[in-house]
């Protein structure tokens, strides 16, 4: 972890972030009906160091740790859950190409410490040596930040060995990608995760990496956690930042609001209060969840080591618990500030469709609890990656 002093440079990128909050919750509305973050908001992001703080420092970045990143995460989720997600996916998706060779790693981040990566790991693309590169065609979808992205990959399909797929991930430089604008959506509509294609595109065999199977070309800690529980638990912190936010919404809106047929404002009602005290405990404990689970990935990655199955179970488990009781603290929120909240000019209402949005994603879906049950009985599961 990069120290200036005894402070971390990673706390001056959240320092920022706090400072950044107002704007950002204030042109919620802008970034969802643009359906992407604004340019200049990026920029500020950018120069705050959101997008190189888990750079190694070899490549000009922070090292920051997991904690920290999801720190960052979540305050930029609180103030609006596009602009996290855009963060989370522009900060750390560098760990899906982790495993270039060397010379492809170093033409994308060497000189570009802030470089944003943008891609997919579902494999619907083809690939084929072509020479002494790589001939690829295909499209995918959900591929959040594409549009700013200076670098974006997709995972292809190059063969089938004894019926099992073998994939190769390949990186592209923005001109040879075509961006399909299909991002209409209920939820994280900020977050511009269009569909982008490429056509026959000749890619250097240094800017293609076999996914879990070619080691990454650097060590440091943040490759050393498997990418399912990385990235769980930075959806994880998106979602704690969204479910904090609304609550934050309801209780400024709390001492003004008098519900229909009551005296009092919804900050004297007793059913209210008790419904808050409750979202704000079960927020406070999934939270408390992550971190602990988050600090402990950290420290094995720290030490080299390799996770238990038992650690890898609960570490994904704590995740979709998490998403869960986030979302259903939005939901609480949205419930309380009754009819006005379904606007779609509301916060909570916004709120509501982000997370829903959120739950939706293969990392936090309900049946991962069943993978990580079964771990946890001491069963076999029958997914190559967990």
């Amino acid at each position: 972890m990069a120290t200036t002093g005894t402070i971390t440079m990673a706390r001056g990128v959240l320092d920022a972030v706090h400072r950044l909050a107002p704007a950002i919750a204030a042109r919620a509305g802008e970034t969802e009906a643009a359906r992407r973050v604004p340019p200049d908001l990026l920029d500020d992001l950018r120069a705050a160091g959101v997008f190189r703080m888990l750079r190694p420092p070899s490549y000009g970045g922070m090292g920051a740790d997991l904690l920290e990143a999801m720190d960052v995460f979540e305050a930029l989720s609180r103030a609006d859950a596009s602009v996290g997600w855009t963060c989370m996916i522009g900060a750390g998706s560098w760990r899906d190409i982790a495993g270039l060779p060397r010379a492809g790693f170093d033409e994308i981040f060497a000189d570009a410490p802030d470089a944003i990566t943008a891609g997919v790991f579902n494999p619907t693309g083809a690939i084929a040596a072509d020479g002494d590169a790589y001939r690829v065609t295909g499209r995918w979808s959900f591929a959040s930040g594409c549009e700013h992205a200076d670098w974006l990959y997709g995972n292809c399909v190059e063969g089938i060995d004894d019926g099992v797929p073998r994939l190769r991930i390949a990186a592209f430089a923005p001109d040879q990608v075509t961006i399909e604008d299909t991002w209409n959506v209920s939820g994280l509509c900020g977050t511009g995760s269009h569909h982008f294609r490429v056509d026959a595109a000749r890619v250097p065999a240094a800017r293609t990496t076999a996914p879990l199977t070619d080691p990454p070309c650097l060590d440091v800690p943040f490759v050393r956690v498997p990418p399912p529980s990385l990235f769980a638990l930075a959806i994880a912190a998106v979602a704690l930042g969204i479910a904090r936010g609304a609550l934050d919404d309801l209780v400024a809106l709390a001492p003004d609001k008098v519900p229909l047929l009551d005296h009092r404002p919804l900050a004297a009602n007793p059913t209210f209060q008790l419904a808050l005290a409750t979202a704000d405990t079960d927020l406070a404990a999934a939270r408390a969840l992550v971190r602990e689970t988050a600090g402990a990935a950290w420290e094995t990655a720290v030490e080299a080591g390799e996770p238990t199955p038992h650690a890898t179970a609960r570490t994904r488990a704590a995740a979709v618990w998490a998403v869960e009781r986030a979302a259903d603290v939005v939901r609480a929120a949205h419930r309380a500030a009754g009819g006005g909240a379904i606007h779609l000019s509301s916060p909570i209402g916004r709120r509501l469709r982000d997370v829903t949005a959120l739950g939706q994603h293969f990392l936090v879906r309900q049946d991962t609890l069943t993978t990580a049950g079964a771990l946890l009985a001491g069963q076999a599961i029958d997914v190559p990656v967990f």
